[in-house]
């Protein structure tokens, strides 16, 4: 299952930089720039943090792609 992420996106919604969105959710700025690239699957819980930091939804923030055709 492939995923697309709306973070930078979303980050420059809010004029926010990786690292103040990192140190928001509690992570490195390395893990939000993994999260944008979509080579890294969050945790639910990090999931979260992220939508919430970003005053948004997952479903807003991750793109999950099953390869299923419409």
């Amino acid at each position: 299952m492939a995923f697309k992420t709306r973070i930078k996106e979303l980050r420059a919604r809010f004029n926010m930089t990786q690292e103040e969105l990192a140190a928001k959710v509690g992570v490195t700025r390395q893990t939000i720039l993994f999260l944008e690239k979509g080579k890294y699957n969050p945790s639910l819980e990090l999931a979260f943090k992220v939508a919430r930091a970003l005053n948004s939804t997952i479903e807003e923030v991750f793109i999950f792609d099953e390869g299923i055709s419409p």
